[in-house]
């Protein structure tokens, strides 16, 4: 069961390298970003960083193996929140047919992060990623 850990590990590292674009991509463009943001939800762009920062926060848990179950599970419901209060609203609202796939896409994509995030932390005991040999 050695290569199940190996493909485990590159599987994790992979997700901490998107979590990481992504959040360097909130740095980058969060005049762009900051349009999602509800209006009602005092903060605007502040909100951008918070999330980038959480997003390389959240890949460096994951690298040092430092946290990883608390991080996983902040991922899982930062991404759920966006799911219900920003993909959700965005595809039911969506005006034209590429901006409802596009809301699609991203619901997707949220949904598929957060699960990989969930079983990360399923995976995780006492704070550390831990994979037994009889797994």
């Amino acid at each position: 069961m050695k290569n199940y850990h190996i493909v485990s590990k590159i599987a994790i590292y992979l997700l901490s390298v998107v979590m990481i674009s992504f959040g360097i991509y909130h740095f980058q463009n969060a005049r762009d970003l900051v349009v999602y943001i509800p209006s009602s939800l005092p903060g605007g762009i502040w909100w951008v960083y918070l999330t980038g920062a959480a997003f390389i926060l959240v890949a460096l848990s994951f690298i040092t193996n430092r946290m990883v179950k608390t991080s996983a599970y902040l991922l899982a419901f930062i991404l759920f929140v966006f799911i219900l209060t920003l993909h959700v609203p965005n595809y039911l609202n969506a005006g034209d047919k590429e901006m409802k796939a596009m809301a699609f896409i991203n619901l997707l994509k949220d949904t598929a992060i957060a699960g990989f995030a969930l079983h990360i932390a399923a995976g995780a005991h006492h704070q550390k990623l831990h994979m037994e040999q009889s797994d």
